[in-house]
């Protein structure tokens, strides 16, 4: 870390520097741009709830979107105390609304008449929200419920459109308010998903700095480093967070803000969303329709440890040789249905190996490799210390605790590269033939 952000590394500081614009970016020497993004973790935030969104001149007329659930837990005293300064249009969305364009055309028609939106929730209320906020061209705030994922701050949302999950375009939140006496009373399986969403940094910053070795991606140092000092208290004591703990539950709370701003700075979420994510998403669209649900973050833990695995195994040996890609439009198509089939293709043709790039890129892994290799085991942590994590807190560790069967794990390992542009560690073992995706779970 920059020395000049010394004396006060722990993670409560980085947060108020980042916020304030005074922490300094590792990446080029000077006070981080700071998203405007007002940042409130502590106890005793809703009760505080008209001063905190008067702070923000968000407009005479106020849409507070809520679930069923969380309604009851703040929505409803939220609603009360903005009613003293704005006129409240309560929305109040259907407990296991899904976040897809038909919901997201529906809240947009509840909103077209407010100025500004309040989101009361986390994962899919948030998402909708935001996704609306950019929409409409409208503002929005957000009273999150549950330390469950990173969302908050970012400034894209998870929407399925099509049948296919997209990261689509955001408002970044005005204000972000974070209660911890309610993420502390959030469902144990809540928080054991915001865990394994923060734990997930390791493999996307090895994924993304492996595609800016091999084809010069751009890459930031900023948003891990952010994360740096909370990383440890999670990975060594995560059972603190099931047991009420609220250094823990701040830090946990925290790593997701600063998560979501990490995002933020780099214009997209390749530091907190790469292969691991990839497989959750090919989860979220093709598992059996019978199956049960589950939380975002459960998915992602699963697949972070399956694509640990597999980063280290590929780090620990030669450096791989690529063969040419032999999947093509069609093949997709077949595989996935028309339409999946065709948007499938269009995001994974740009990284579709000619013989002439397979040839360009294993010489240029032939001739780098050692020095690549040293810097991405110098940032990863290894599959033993994550699974000793998530076992600590009880979080989600193989398929069969998310529902899925061995079988269609391994589909998910075997086809998530298909998903997306973004070139990871999935690619490379597929590219080289050493992508063995039995072996990963």
């Amino acid at each position: 870390m920059d020395t000049r952000n010394a004396g006060g590394d722990h993670g409560a500081s980085v947060l108020a520097r980042v916020c304030g614009g005074t922490w300094i970016d590792p990446d080029d020497g000077g006070p981080i741009a700071a998203p405007p993004v007002r940042v409130e973790i502590a106890r005793g935030v809703v009760a505080r709830s008209r001063e905190l969104v008067g702070a923000l001149d968000l407009g005479a007329r106020l849409g507070v979107v809520s679930d069923r659930t969380t309604h009851a837990l703040a929505g409803a005293a939220i609603e009360r105390a903005l009613a003293g300064t704005a006129a409240v249009a309560s929305i109040v969305l259907d407990a296991d609304v899904a976040p897809d364009r038909a919901a997201s055309q529906r809240l947009c028609d509840a909103c077209a008449g407010v100025d500004a939106l309040v989101a009361v929730g986390s994962g899919t209320v948030n998402d909708l929200c935001k996704h609306v906020a950019a929409t409409l061209g409208r503002p929005y705030a957000v009273f999150g419920t549950a330390p469950s994922m990173n969302g908050y701050t970012s400034t894209n949302a998870a929407i399925t459109v099509d049948g296919h999950k997209r990261s689509l375009p955001a408002t970044l939140a005005r204000g972000v308010f974070l209660d911890l006496d309610i993420l502390a009373a959030a469902p144990a399986r809540m928080i054991r998903a915001g865990l394994g969403d923060s734990l997930c940094r390791s493999t996307a910053e090895v994924d993304w700095r492996l595609s800016h070795h091999l084809f010069g991606t751009p890459f930031r140092r900023a948003p891990f480093a952010m994360l740096a000092p909370d990383e440890a208290l999670l990975l060594d004591d995560p059972a603190s967070l099931l047991s009420g703990d609220p250094q823990a539950m701040e830090a946990l709370a925290r790593t997701l803000v600063l998560s979501g701003l990490g995002m933020t700075l780099c214009g997209g979420s390749q530091p907190a969303s790469q292969g691991e994510h990839l497989v959750s998403h090919y989860v979220d669209m093709f598992a059996p329709a019978a199956r049960a649900a589950y939380l975002h973050g459960e998915q992602v833990a699963v697949a972070t440890l399956a694509l640990a695995r597999l980063q280290a195994r590929m780090l620990a040996a030669p450096a791989p040789r690529l063969n040419a890609c032999a999947v093509d439009r069609a093949a997709l198509v077949a595989r996935f249905g028309s339409e999946v089939g065709e948007s499938c293709w269009d995001a994974f043709a740009p990284k579709a190996l000619t013989p002439a790039r397979a040839d360009a890129l294993s010489a240029r892994l032939a001739a780098h490799w050692d020095t690549w290799r040293a810097d991405l085991v110098a940032v990863a942590v290894g599959p033993a210390r994550l699974e000793a994590a998530m076992a600590k807190a009880g979080v989600p560790r193989t398929p069969a605790a998310i529902g899925l069967d061995g079988e269609f794990f391994d589909d998910a390992l075997q086809n998530a590269r298909f998903l997306r542009d973004r070139y990871t560690f999935l690619d490379l073992a597929d590219d080289a033939g050493r992508l063995d995706a039995r072996a990963l779970h």
